[in-house]
């Protein structure tokens, strides 16, 4: 994974096998890229690197960071649910996400047509680091698979782990244990899931 910030619009995040090779999605989307690059440092934002991708921060926050997949390039805002949004413009990255966090563009030329909206975004989310602002967190209750219930009252050592693990890692498990149309599918699941759980990670965590 790359840690240089020029390496990302040179070669790729460094995630995958595609890295610099003419197949990575960074290169195939690198006028995009680059001009969003441009609208967030003339704004005034920090420029780093964090999990791969190009991060812009502003007052020790992180506000937007970019990226690119096979079909598009985007710009994701953190703490999105601040951002006044009255034409509907962000979207959610995937179904399970609660708010709408992220711009997607298909063509390089909707960066430019964009550029006032993205600036607002901006503009809202550096107010809003300058004065401390944070969104309400509100956690979802979470409801757990009758089999994974099963699983933590037989398995104290389980349970107590679960119990242990953020809101976050708990909720990977359940969306995936959730995801299996039959029991027997969940219980198998659980079984590979033990270890993972009494280290502490999520599902994802390798």
């Amino acid at each position: 994974m790359i840690t240089e910030v020029e390496e990302y619009f040179q070669n790729g995040c460094g995630r995958c096998e595609r890295f610099a090779t003419a197949d990575c999605s960074t290169r195939r989307w690198q006028p995009g890229l680059a001009a969003l690059r441009q609208i967030c440092l003339e704004c005034g934002l920090t420029e780093t690197v964090k999990w791969g991708h190009p991060c812009y921060q502003h007052a020790g926050r992180n506000i937007a960071l970019m990226g690119a997949l096979r079909d598009d390039f985007r710009i994701s805002f953190f703490d999105a649910v601040l951002l006044n949004d009255p034409q509907g413009i962000l979207e959610k990255p995937g179904p399970n996400t609660q708010h709408a966090c992220l711009i997607r563009f298909t063509e390089i030329a909707q960066v430019q047509q964009m550029q006032p909206q993205i600036c607002s975004f901006l503009s809202q989310a550096m107010s809003h680091a300058e004065a401390g602002i944070r969104p309400v967190r509100k956690s979802a209750e979470l409801v757990l698979p009758a089999e994974l219930t099963d699983a933590l009252l037989a398995d104290p050592m389980l349970a107590a782990a679960f119990e242990a693990l953020t809101p976050g890692r708990q909720r990977s498990y359940v969306i995936n244990l959730s995801s299996a149309k039959k029991s027997e599918t969940r219980i198998a699941r659980i079984s590979r899931f033990r270890k993972g759980i009494l280290a502490g990670k999520g599902l994802n965590e390798r």
